[in-house]
């Protein structure tokens, strides 16, 4: 057997162990969770997925008629919100949403040295209602309304399973190219308000939800049926609501995701390319032929 025979019988049966670990671990039972957080099919998901803008349209709807009451998108400018790979609304409508926004923006000095609160521009952050931390912590009874820029890359999909099946799913992970499990959180946490089970006592002010960690989330389901109405036809009922704002705060947490798959592929080819001419090139130099 020669040496090119022993690397390919050697590559098939790695590909092969590959696949059977991966299968496991789709096969393997969650192991201590009490809810295991459902993993959902997204358009922005694996190694090709791109953002959907109708989606991201709708998402940002949700977020504008009901989640900026509390929450804030402060590493987000409005002019994000017109670029490629995001909602890509007209410039105009941004230029106009901004001067309409509810939430002024402070600025000055002016010429008496005083600060003042003026219209949003498009360069300007996307404000939530509140000044400080501690106005939004009066305002909510104690407790703080996160921004949401960055929430689905601050929360994720967290599993537990035994020390045996934990590299199984990881390889799973990486053979699927999985990335979304921030936007399966939100998601989850925005549809999983339910009755607490019998003999739970809660905390006061505080709603059961099964997907939040602890159970207990000081936030009142935000989104019911028929609490947003959409313009596109979309079916105006709790679980598009959770899945387009879940998509949108998945593209504010990453705007570039779009563009970085595209280049990324781009980068492979040429790659690969390259490869194939440097061990030409390699081949033809060390030749023992002149």
């Amino acid at each position: 057997m020669n040496r090119f025979t022993s690397i390919s019988l050697a590559s098939v049966l790695a590909v092969g162990l590959l696949g059977a670990a991966c299968q496991a671990a789709e096969e393997a039972p969650a192991a201590t969770h009490e809810h295991e957080i459902e993993r959902l099919d997204w358009s922005f998901g694996g190694f090709k997925g791109q953002f959907d803008r109708a989606q991201l349209q709708r998402g940002f709807q949700v977020y504008r008629e009901v989640c900026s009451a509390c929450h804030g998108l402060k590493r987000l400018s409005f002019r994000n919100l017109s670029e490629p790979g995001g909602p890509e609304f007209p410039a105009e409508d941004v230029k106009t949403l901004a001067a309409g926004w509810n939430n002024k923006v402070t600025d000055g000095p002016d010429d008496a040295g005083k600060m003042f609160e003026r219209a949003a521009l498009p360069s300007d952050p996307i404000f939530g209602p509140y000044k400080n931390d501690n106005e939004a912590r009066a305002a909510q009874n104690g407790a703080l309304p996160p921004d949401l820029t960055l929430m689905a890359k601050a929360r994720g999909v967290h599993r537990d399973p035994s020390w045996i099946v934990h590299p199984l799913l990881m390889l799973n992970d990486i053979k699927r190219g999985y990335q979304e499990g921030g936007a399966d959180y939100i998601y989850a946490v925005l549809t999983g308000y339910i009755e607490p089970p019998a003999g739970m006592k809660m905390a006061d002010g505080m709603q059961y939800n099964v997907a939040y960690p602890g159970h207990q989330i000081a936030m009142p389901p935000p989104l019911t049926d028929g609490a947003v109405a959409y313009q596109d036809g979309t079916k105006p009922v709790l679980d598009n609501y959770a899945r387009d704002v879940a998509a949108f705060l998945a593209w504010s947490a990453d705007p570039s995701l779009n563009q970085r798959k595209r280049i990324g592929w781009v980068v492979m080819l040429y790659m690969l390319v390259t490869t194939a001419l440097l061990y030409v090139a390699k081949k033809r130099i060390w030749s023992n032929k002149h």
